[in-house]
């Protein structure tokens, strides 16, 4: 007989065989029973590969820290930024490891939600998948904030216009909503309905036109360098150093929007572990590279407030439009990028909890002529739209950090339980190290949530408040593990 207590329903976890055999299409529900999760025989399609899933990868993270979170980030720590920046690819790539081998042990969508449903039970998941919506929904809507600036940027260089300050910013002194973050959004929410085959591909060419543009940068940057520029290095201190990496650590996101992709990736178990590598690496390489440029460019304290700052340096350098034109153009591209790839991971995130029964199970409907959960994308899409329309982006980076830093933390212990649980489950790749690596990524994770402002303390208990009135009034009623339980109890009643 299944226990009802509530202690077991918090801690009980779906087996991973479960969640393998659901992504495949191959668990169905009880003869006479209703469809749950979707639609009769429609599942996510396999169409991505190890490059584009890199992408993917790729173009969530570069582009949310390196296009304008210098500007809050410099102030805070001067030039040792850049130690920022290593602390934080540290903590990802330590991070990076343990999501590498989750994912190729349990290679579905859902992302850290899915991995602790299975480790650590039904309510440490139900929270991490509502940090998960709050970091992806949040982090979006920061990057679709600084879309206006870059337009800005580029539409002065080139046409000697601008658009309009009252609806080009979030609600201040001088704007009234952000016109253009809404237009991304409703964009990139139209590619994703058309289907997740033209999204990728799409934004492989846009990840490529990124990586070019920040290339760019650093060689024309490099050549206004100054030493003098660097010195004093530390000039607010370790604790600066430290509030800046917490800051800027959202920007890591894309190690986690990888793993939403899992079922929809082909030869998941090796093509998951490799794409998280190949972006870390990528990702860190050129975030350093950028942020030494750009503050050896010019001093640290112009960064404060600087509009579109990557673009301005190119400018100031050379003393020229075109170099800051072409930048212009690839920040536009790269956050249309990266604002497709992050409300692609939310929605994936809403698209399995809707099928565990976790939220309402039209989350997890599927469009039977594109392989897309239609209803979903637009529900996210007005979410991401009024946040990035009517929010101060100040507000959002710190928040989508500590929804970040919880999910990689939960995945790294993870990765210890599953360990323990489930020796001999098949794993594409091992943690080296373990279990050094697995808490280290843990310690790390905590060191830089210690530095987040105290507001965004706030702003998670608020979330967490949500996720305890949610899961209590409808979740845990209405999830698959609580039915199953149920129809045993009544089964061994009827035997």
């Amino acid at each position: 007989m299944a226990s009802n207590t509530l202690g077991a329903r918090l801690l009980r976890r779906k087996p991973v065989s479960t969640l393998i055999a659901e992504s495949e299409g191959r668990e169905g529900p009880p003869a006479g029973a209703p469809e749950e999760g979707g639609r009769s025989g429609i599942h996510l399609r396999r169409s991505i590969g190890l490059w584009q899933l890199s992408a993917i990868g790729i173009g969530a993270t570069i582009g949310t820290g390196i296009f304008f979170v210098l500007n809050s980030a410099v102030p805070s720590a001067g030039p040792a930024v850049i130690l920022s920046f290593v602390i934080a690819a540290v903590t990802a790539g330590l991070t990076a490891l343990c999501y590498a081998e989750m994912a190729s042990a349990i290679p579905v969508s859902g992302s850290s939600y899915s991995y602790a449903y299975a480790t650590l039970g039904e309510g440490v998941a139900f929270g991490v998948g509502i940090c998960l919506l709050m970091e992806y929904g949040v982090s979006a809507s920061a990057i679709a904030v600084s879309w206006a600036e870059y337009l800005n940027k580029f539409f002065d260089l080139a046409f000697g216009f601008r658009i309009p300050e009252v609806i080009a910013g979030a609600p201040d002194e001088t704007h009234w909503f952000n016109l253009p973050a809404l237009l991304l959004v409703a964009m990139v929410c139209f590619l994703l309905i058309r289907g997740v085959s033209e999204s990728v591909k799409v934004n492989t060419a846009m990840v490529a036109v990124k990586i070019l543009i920040l290339l760019l940068f650093i060689g024309v940057a490099l050549t206004g360098f100054h030493s003098g520029n660097l010195t004093p290095f530390m000039p607010l201190g370790i604790g600066g150093v430290q509030v800046a990496a917490s800051s800027i650590f959202f920007s890591f996101i894309g190690l986690d929007a990888v793993s939403t992709a899992g079922e929809e990736v082909k030869d998941p178990r090796r093509t998951l572990p490799r794409a998280i590598i190949i972006s870390l690496v990528v990702v860190t390489v050129l975030y350093i590279l950028v942020a030494l440029a750009g503050i050896g460019a010019q001093p640290w304290q112009k960064f404060d407030g600087q509009e579109a700052g990557l673009a301005q340096i190119l400018q100031d350098i050379t003393g020229q439009s075109w170099p800051a034109i072409l930048f212009a153009i690839g920040a536009i591209v790269s956050i249309f990028s990266i604002t497709l790839v992050v409300i692609y991971g939310q929605t994936r995130i809403l698209y399995s909890m809707g099928r565990d029964g976790m939220l309402p199970k039209r989350f997890a409907e599927l469009s039977p002529r594109t392989g897309t959960p239609v209803w979903n994308t637009i529900v996210v899409g007005l979410g991401v739209g009024v946040l990035a329309a009517f929010v101060p982006l100040a507000r959002l980076a710190d928040i989508t950090s500590l929804g970040t830093l919880i999910a990689f933390s939960v995945v790294s212990i993870g990765v210890i339980v599953l360990r323990r649980t489930q020796p001999d489950l098949p794993r594409g790749f091992r943690v080296p190290g373990y279990p050094v690596v697995p808490l280290a990524s843990v310690g790390f994770c905590v060191y830089l949530i210690t530095g987040l402002h105290a507001d965004t303390f706030m702003a998670g208990g608020a979330a967490l408040v949500v996720a305890v009135v949610v899961y209590f009034g409808y979740s845990i009623k209405h999830s698959k593990l609580e039915r199953a339980g149920e129809r045993a109890d009544a089964g061994s009643k009827v035997g």
